[in-house]
């Protein structure tokens, strides 16, 4: 899986730095999403997906992604 952040869409809520800290931060400028795997592990997979899910602003995106899982 490949993750894809549009900062320009972020409203830099947090909450995927909340749900996948090993994956996620925020920029210190204007707290924008910061990506730090750009392709996480199987291990990582469910969290991922998760703060994909409660992006509030849309701005995460997996490619790659397996249907299941």
């Amino acid at each position: 899986m490949l993750i894809n952040a549009d900062t320009g869409r972020c409203i830099g809520a947090g909450m995927c730095a909340l749900t996948a800290p090993e994956v996620f931060d925020q920029s210190e400028d204007d707290g924008t999403v910061v990506v730090l795997d750009a392709e996480p592990g199987p291990e990582r997979a469910a969290a991922v997906r998760r703060a994909v899910q409660v992006c509030p602003s849309g701005a995460l995106s997996l490619a790659g992604a397996p249907a299941t899982g």
